[in-house]
């Protein structure tokens, strides 16, 4: 993370809520910023989810049995497929019908959701995150894979204040800012609308199923993998 956002007591606020589970050790460096494709490049092996998906980086060759293909270049940006949270969003935006609907990507990395739901035939896609490079990143993978008409924007909930309503809302960002932004989630999701969340542990669930109840949000289902949760709610 950014220097001026790194918080000791956060981190030891985190971490004490899993000492019942686990004893957990770190260390703190800082690392000057830098772009990582040298690094990525050697280690970035395409992906093939939910059986329909291929992710691959532009240096890779374009699978013949891919019904849908999407390039991504990261750079220092969070969403290659390779974590659990991403593939569980992908899998489970495979099962909501896209097409012709208005989609909300917040904290959207590398855009990979944003272009997934483009990829399923949504008709409007709004992306947010909150550093200015990933924006950035954001907008040339939107680019790459033919969806300039994403609209990524750079900010946190506060830009999609008063914002026309969406019929889906993606979300794969962590258990704090998911609880904290929820509210919001809920002020701009149409009635029947799908909210979708990743970012978090199997542990974290029922304190977000809770939230999302107490904004008449009903729980649909959710899919784990390695501990790591992407759940599905309702309007």
């Amino acid at each position: 993370m950014e220097e001026d956002k790194y918080s000791q007591q956060d981190l030891d606020d985190t971490l004490s809520r899993y000492t019942d589970f686990v004893q957990a050790t770190y260390s703190v460096q800082k690392i000057e910023r830098q772009n990582w494709n040298e690094e990525w490049e050697r280690n970035f092996e395409p992906l093939f989810i939910g059986g329909e998906v291929s992710v691959r980086a532009s240096f890779h060759e374009k699978p013949a049995n891919a019904k849908y293909d999407i390039v991504i270049n990261p750079k220092m940006s969070f969403g290659t497929g390779h974590h659990e949270t991403t593939t569980l969003m992908i899998e489970n935006q495979l099962t909501l019908n896209h097409q012709n609907k208005r989609v909300l990507d917040m904290g959207c990395g590398t855009g990979i959701l944003a272009i997934m739901a483009g990829e399923l035939g949504a008709a409007e896609i709004v992306a947010v995150e909150i550093e200015d490079w990933t924006v950035e990143n954001a907008r040339e993978n939107a680019e790459l894979n033919n969806y300039v008409s994403i609209d990524v924007r750079l900010g946190g909930a506060e830009t999609i204040e008063g914002e026309a309503p969406f019929d889906i809302i993606l979300a794969n960002i962590n258990r704090n800012v998911l609880l904290e932004d929820m509210p919001a989630y809920k002020a701009v999701l149409k009635p029947q609308g799908w909210l979708l969340l990743s970012g978090f542990y199997t542990e974290d669930l029922p304190v977000l199923q809770q939230r999302c109840e107490e904004l008449g949000l009903a729980y649909q289902s959710h899919r784990v993998k390695n501990n790591w949760v992407s759940a599905l709610f309702k309007a």
